[in-house]
């Protein structure tokens, strides 16, 4: 059983570094370890590396996202739980690359290939949703759908956000009319 310091220790290290990494994924360890308010012994202890912090804090928030979607689906209509889910994947895509340069090709590799699997099974959950009232053409795919948001992290231009409109135009595609 892990103690209750070293969870609340971890717990402000994954808090720190979190918020570091979403201003540059230039940060020193030792500047998290002190934001964190723990030495570097500590930081040390629960990541080893640089990469394995990293790596954490990715998976945190893929599975923050891919555990939103049963919240999402009561507080809304299928298709917009869709959208506002989507958009927060597409942000986390965009941070997660943007992380490039701190973890190994192999190690972001692993972690894709770690996520695959529960980022579609939310959109088959998202989709079936939104099949079953209607909204969404039977024949769209989970799969088909995660590739198509593969493009919306890039879409930047000249500092416009252009991901919310091109994914309109997704949606609209599978949506019946």
């Amino acid at each position: 059983m892990v103690r209750s310091d070293a969870r609340e220790n971890r717990g402000r290290i994954m808090d720190a570094a979190r918020a570091a990494f979403a201003e540059t994924g230039d940060v020193s360890m030792n500047q998290i370890a002190q934001t964190a308010g723990v030495g570097a012994g500590t930081l040390y202890r629960h990541f080893p590396t640089r990469e394995a912090l990293v790596l954490a804090v990715y998976q945190e928030e893929v599975e923050r996202i891919v555990g939103s979607v049963t919240r999402l689906l009561t507080e809304m209509a299928p298709v917009d739980a869709l959208r506002f889910w989507t958009l927060d994947l597409v942000e986390a895509m965009r941070k997660k690359h943007g992380l490039g340069d701190a973890i190994s090709a192999s190690a972001l590799h692993k972690l894709n290939e770690e996520t695959y699997d529960p980022v579609i099974t939310a959109i088959t959950q998202l989709l079936d949703a939104a099949k079953a009232d209607g909204s969404i053409r039977p024949d769209a795919d989970p799969g088909d759908f995660l590739q198509f948001t593969g493009a919306l992290w890039r879409a930047q231009a000249d500092g416009e956000n252009r991901a919310p409109r091109m994914l309109d135009l997704v949606i609209d595609g599978l949506e019946t009319h």
